[in-house]
């Protein structure tokens, strides 16, 4: 018999040894990214009656989110690594039990020190699905169906976001704080039922490559991230002296990252992966992208009830056009970049981000809410349809040994970017206004402050734009059809 290729093996291993059915393994992959965005989403809600509970601070509760947060944009490009080494099944099947038992430990904390301490081990879990999520759609979807599963797990993600806060608010109101987490522990066994019945079979590098676990490049990066994200997200748009030395220790750690990698036997990123300009572009796209589309969820309450006077719950029923556009352009914006090819999907949802926002920018006030709403679905379709093909061009090539690491890497751009957009959006927004306190702002100061934050926005669409068309050209790679 012919020996398989390094690149035919997981394919055709999975089919003779297991013969999972493709659609339980896509469940399985769509529900590990939505108890994964749920988990981000659904804390949110619970802060001002967690804060009575524990009769503690806002400061001190939102470590309840921050915490989440920090552990998976620490280890989401570690966890993808350590899933191309260990064998990939497997660390998911870890990590989907951490996040359903650190769910069982946050909904019966006794004390708000061991909910946050739960969350950080949630957040452990959530990395390594996040990261192998994607990795796992080469092994079970054919690359002619790859823009359609990045696009279903796209579909997912959006519906995690926008449930959160309604499944949330309700749950609170009708059983109290603790079944917000609580009710991740079913989902969770469900999904590592599957993951276990329907994965396929591991994974394992060649007996050539270097296989070992690069622990001080983890830990270098892992810092790094952390020093960078605590600085973003610490003062919530003001920017003090010790998110400055933040700031700096991570500009350090990633200075020793890259001396560390250049040396290690089994780097955790190999330096090289950079010079593929496609990899690069996807990223740094990825990254201001998501910069943007902090801006709808930072300056969006604040426009909304104090520009259009809506109440709370208005402003909640407003804020989720945005997801459910997102959550149902998924699939279909998926099965585009298949029918049309991936980097002519790619410039048209950057252009409709970019149309959003110029009009978010020029938008007069004395439109209404229609006037905001209407950008905003624009932008969110756009971002779905950005998000499906991005995703496509960067993992459908990716060879079989590295497709976690690039998973984390992309997940990483992506959650960086959202760090950074609410630090550096809520500053413009601030800025704009000229206001210490936005809270007491009149209306014609937040929509300028509006207006100012997506015209920003517009500027880093036409960037990712010009990225786009420049990675397309020099790849001499061109959508047919």
């Amino acid at each position: 018999m012919k020996p398989l290729s390094a690149e035919q093996g997981p394919t055709a291993a999975m089919l003779t040894a297991r013969s999972p059915s493709v659609r339980w393994a896509l469940a399985c992959l769509s529900l590990s990214m939505l108890l994964s965005s749920l988990g981000i989403s659904i804390a949110n809600v619970g802060l001002p009656t967690l804060a009575q509970s524990f009769k503690a601070s806002f400061q001190d509760v939102q470590w309840v989110v921050l915490a989440y947060l920090l552990a998976i944009t620490t280890l989401v490009v570690s966890a993808g690594r350590l899933g191309d080494v260990v064998g990939r099944r497997s660390l998911m099947l870890a990590g989907l039990l951490l996040f359903t038992l650190a769910s069982m430990m946050c909904g019966l904390a006794p004390t708000l020190g061991w909910l946050v301490a739960a969350r950080a081990v949630q957040g452990v879990g959530a990395a390594i699905m996040m990261a192998l999520t994607m990795a796992f759609v080469g092994e079970t979807v054919p690359k002619a169906r790859t823009g359609m599963a990045m696009g279903l797990l796209g579909t997912m993600s959006a519906i995690g976001t926008a449930l959160g806060p309604s499944l949330g608010g309700l749950l609170i109101a009708g059983f109290g704080w603790r079944l917000i987490f609580l009710v991740s522990v079913p989902l969770g066994f469900l999904a590592l039922f599957l993951a276990h019945r329907h994965l396929p079979v591991e994974f394992r590098a060649p007996k050539n490559e270097p296989t070992g676990v690069d622990l001080s490049g983890m830990l270098l990066l892992g810092l790094a991230l952390a020093a960078y994200a605590l600085s973003m997200t610490r003062g919530r748009g003001h920017f003090g002296t010790l998110d400055l030395a933040l700031l700096m220790v991570a500009a350090i750690g990633i200075g020793l990252f890259v001396f560390v990698e250049a040396r290690a036997a089994s780097p955790l990123i190999k330096l090289a992966m950079f010079r593929d300009r496609t990899l690069t572009a996807g990223l740094a796209m990825s990254a201001l992208v998501s910069t943007v589309m902090m801006a709808t969820l930072v300056v969006g309450p604040f426009y909304l009830s104090q520009a259009f006077g809506l109440d709370a719950a208005r402003v909640g029923l407003a804020m989720s056009v945005g997801p459910t556009v997102a959550a149902l352009a998924g699939l279909p914006a998926g099965r585009m970049a298949d029918r049309f090819g991936a980097w002519r999907m790619t410039l048209t949802g950057l252009t409709c981000i970019g149309v959003g926002s110029l009009m978010l920018s020029m938008v007069p006030a004395a439109l209404g809410i229609g006037g905001y709403l209407g950008p905003i679905v624009i932008i969110t379709f756009g971002y779905a349809l950005f998000q499906a093909a991005n995703n496509t061009i960067v993992m459908v090539n990716v060879s079989a040994d590295r497709r976690g690491v690039i998973s984390g890497m992309l997940n990483l751009s992506r959650h960086a970017g959202l760090i950074t957009g609410a630090s550096a959006m809520g500053a413009v927004f601030s800025l704009a206004t000229s206001m210490t306190d936005v809270t007491m702002a009149r209306s014609e100061t937040v929509a300028t402050g509006v207006q100012a934050t997506f015209a920003v926005g517009a500027v880093l669409i036409a960037g990712a734009i010009a990225i786009a068309a420049g990675a397309r050209s020099r790849s001499g790679e061109h959508d047919a059809g």
